[in-house]
């Protein structure tokens, strides 16, 4: 089982309270965790990766066992206490301004 935190206007919009739970067959990666959240959660479709490229927002982060994952292959394994479901990946929205 893992755990995934989403941004407070993405658990809105998939009308979810605190953190998700999701199974994810096969290895546990970056597309294999948000592959399952899409699937269960359609509306959150095109908000975390873009439609046509698959690629991480601009303004969205990925962390884990407090190592920013955002510009590590969405192919590669995720850390083992992520895939037990010990930690949480976390979906973050980043902020810019000056």
């Amino acid at each position: 089982m893992i755990r995934v935190v989403l941004p407070p206007h993405l658990r809105k919009l998939a009308r979810v309270d605190g953190e998700v739970k999701l199974n994810v067959e096969g290895q546990v990666t970056q597309r294999s965790v948000l592959d399952a959240l899409e699937a269960r959660y359609p509306m959150l479709r095109g908000t975390i990766r873009d439609h046509a490229t698959q690629k991480r927002r601009a303004f969205v982060r990925f962390f884990a066992c407090g190592e920013d994952l955002s510009h590590e292959p969405p192919d590669a394994p995720l850390p083992d206490v992520v895939a037990s479901g010990a930690e949480p990946f976390m979906v973050v929205g980043a902020i810019a301004g000056g």
